[in-house]
């Protein structure tokens, strides 16, 4: 592997927001979330290199022990944060920031379009930048991005135990009629 590093970026709730709400049309168990161990592995596979995970996620005044316990068990770094407004959105705009004068790779879990900015500036030409969510939910201003790849959560990375019952455009090689009868 490189000395390089991949800046993992996640924004939990846009993804567990887009899941329940467009996807299950409810919330979703434990187990219909994303193994997100998954995501890590599949990132240091595809990127080739070390992946520093950052999982940033609204914490209010209570620290979620539980669930931060087992976000450091399988790598991630998380980034619990209180304050008024969208402040996972702001921590993550702010690391973004910050990454574009680092040499470092980074990809962006979510979907939401309050990064496009950000994502854009990090568009350079000098590292591989990625977007991870469900296709068919990810912002379309992120799409005309110079070398941006966009990476399905489920079909790329296969962060899902079984699969979600989801309406996409599938390409004709993945066409599978079984899937269907």
């Amino acid at each position: 592997m490189s000395e390089r590093t991949t800046y993992l970026l996640v924004d939990g709730e846009n993804i567990d927001a887009t899941l329940g709400g467009s996807i299950l049309g409810r919330r979703p168990r434990p187990e219909e979330r994303p193994r997100w161990d998954r995501l890590l592995e599949w990132t240091e596979r595809a990127f080739d290199q070390d992946v520093t995970g950052l999982f940033f996620l609204a914490a209010g005044t209570e620290l979620p022990t539980t669930f931060v316990q087992a976000l450091i068990a399988i790598g991630f770094r998380p980034v619990p944060l209180s304050g008024a407004g969208k402040v996972v959105d702001i921590a993550i705009q702010r690391t973004a920031d910050a990454l574009v004068d680092r040499d470092a790779d980074v990809v962006l879990v979510s979907h939401d379009g309050d990064f496009v900015e950000q994502v854009s500036r990090l568009c350079d030409g000098s590292r591989q930048v990625g977007v991870v969510g469900f296709n068919e939910f990810v912002n379309g201003a992120f799409r005309g991005l110079p070398g941006l790849r966009i990476i399905d959560l489920e079909h790329d990375v296969g962060a899902f135990t079984a699969p979600l019952p989801r309406v996409r455009v599938i390409p004709i090689d993945e066409f599978d009629p079984l899937d269907f009868l």
